[in-house]
């Protein structure tokens, strides 16, 4: 297949440092070659993905992230430049919502965003125009009114990924410095298990940036440390040496990539049951799912005692990139025969 495909235009593909979706639309687009597929990608100018990639893209810059104009002009970019492709998967809110979207093309789009209030009544509109995929059974779950075509979980190409010792003493946090991801929840659980946790979080927005200073920064100190957004070597590092991520969402996140890279490490992960991760972490297994501090504080020492093989093993098989890309090229392939949505021979 001549396949599409349009990155959000917010950071580069692959990303430098945090970027769950952009990982994950490398991974797929790369997949996709490796299969024999062809594909041309529409992502910010200077992304690495080894794919050819559309002109004229512009630059990545995240102090506007999810600016209307930025995410606009890029899609009419990207489809601009795709009308040789036999289908077109669109990462983006704006992009399928086109009237022109495709002219023909059949058009996939995923999304990657939690459906609430805010996001219903878009992709309750895209899901009119082209077949929507979730990213969670969770996300389909709550995606009220809205037609979810399938659920693909996202998948890890854990051979890039070393296994580590979990030698380091201490539980780590990585995420973005946002309230809704438990930085604060997981310092105060840690020191209540008299655990040394290592944060690593990113930090673009200016609330991010005024969370840390107004809240985490006075947590600080003694075995709760600071180091940074980490690029994808420091982060596997960082992964590898602790004993457990510790991930106490406050939200329901649609899916949680950092929850597979933490596995492929072979990294068990302590997490609140919220969205997606009953069905990323499996109980007493590969992790501990609790949902009070007490309860976090009391399973935390327990992540030492899990094996870390086993960890490893879930993103070899449930959540292997070789998976994901399948089921993606799968749904492809139904959708050129006219099974979800218009095809250009019935337009």
């Amino acid at each position: 297949m001549r396949i599409g495909i349009i990155a959000p235009p917010w950071l580069t593909v692959p990303p430098q440092a945090y970027g769950g979706t952009e990982a994950v639309i490398d991974l797929l687009a790369r997949g996709l070659a490796e299969m024999g597929h062809e594909v041309l990608l529409a992502a910010a100018s200077g992304s690495g993905s080894p794919v050819p990639q559309v002109p004229g893209s512009f630059p990545p810059d995240p102090r506007h992230l999810g600016r209307t104009q930025d995410e606009l002009r890029h899609v009419l970019n990207a489809y601009g430049q795709l009308g040789g492709v036999e289908i077109i998967h669109d990462h983006t809110l704006a992009g399928p919502l086109l009237r022109h979207a495709g002219e023909g093309i059949p058009v996939v789009s995923t999304a990657h965003n939690r459906m609430d209030a805010l996001t219903l009544p878009l992709y309750a509109a895209i899901a009119e125009r082209a077949p929507l995929l979730a990213v969670s059974r969770h996300q389909a779950g709550t995606a009220r009114g809205v037609a979810v075509s399938r659920v693909i979980h996202h998948g890890i190409d854990a051979a890039a990924v070393p296994v580590g010792t979990g030698a380091g003493g201490y539980a780590c946090f990585l995420g973005r410095m946002h309230p809704n991801k438990g930085v604060l929840a997981a310092i105060q659980v840690a020191r209540a298990a008299g655990v040394p946790l290592r944060i690593a979080a990113k930090m673009a927005s200016a609330g991010e940036h005024e969370y840390f200073a107004n809240v985490i920064r006075r947590e600080l100190g003694g075995d709760i440390e600071y180091v940074g957004e980490l690029r994808p070597g420091e982060k596997y590092r960082l992964l590898g040496e602790a004993f457990a991520l510790l991930n106490p969402l406050q939200w329901d996140e649609p899916f949680g990539m950092v929850m597979i890279e933490s596995l492929a490490a072979g990294t068990p992960v302590l997490s609140t049951s919220r969205g997606a991760a009953p069905e990323i972490v499996s109980d007493g297994f590969t992790g501990f799912l609790r949902d009070t501090p007490r309860a976090l504080a009391a399973a935390l020492p327990d992540c030492a005692n899990l094996s870390r093989a086993d960890c490893r093993r879930s993103t070899e098989t449930t959540f292997s990139a070789r998976r994901m890309v399948g089921e993606h090229v799968e749904f492809y392939e139904e959708c050129l025969a006219g099974k979800h949505g218009p095809s250009p021979d019935r337009e």
